[in-house]
């Protein structure tokens, strides 16, 4: 069980603002989940990986396809507090989830550097 989180690496985010996004997709998509898959990935030590899209097309077409595919997700739109317009795609968490229903959408997808 791990969950993936995909940022909108367009927006070039400050590392703090990235930091928040990504906490706000990882709880949002974990709070998404079924009590049997949030048990297991807590007892995994919840893992996760952060990778990078190209746009915020990107983002919801992924989003489409993880709710096609039936998982736990959340895409998170800025609140427009800081540094973005409110509403801005930032980030979308998606699992707990096992590698065989996360791979076939993030597989391809670059860690976040």
């Amino acid at each position: 069980m791990k969950q993936v989180i995909v940022v909108n690496e367009a927006l070039r985010l400050p590392r703090g603002k990235l930091a928040a996004q990504v906490a706000h997709a990882a709880v949002g998509a974990f709070l998404a989940a079924d009590a049997d898959a949030q048990r297991a990935w807590l007892a995994a030590g919840m893992p996760k990986i952060v990778v990078g899209c190209d746009s915020a097309e990107a983002l919801v077409e992924l989003e489409s396809r993880a709710r096609s595919a039936g998982l736990p997700l959340s895409l998170v739109r800025n609140a427009g507090r800081t540094v973005l317009p409110e509403g801005t795609e930032t980030c979308l968490g998606i699992g707990p989830a096992t590698d065989d229903m996360l791979s076939p959408l993030s597989g391809e997808l670059k860690l976040v550097r």
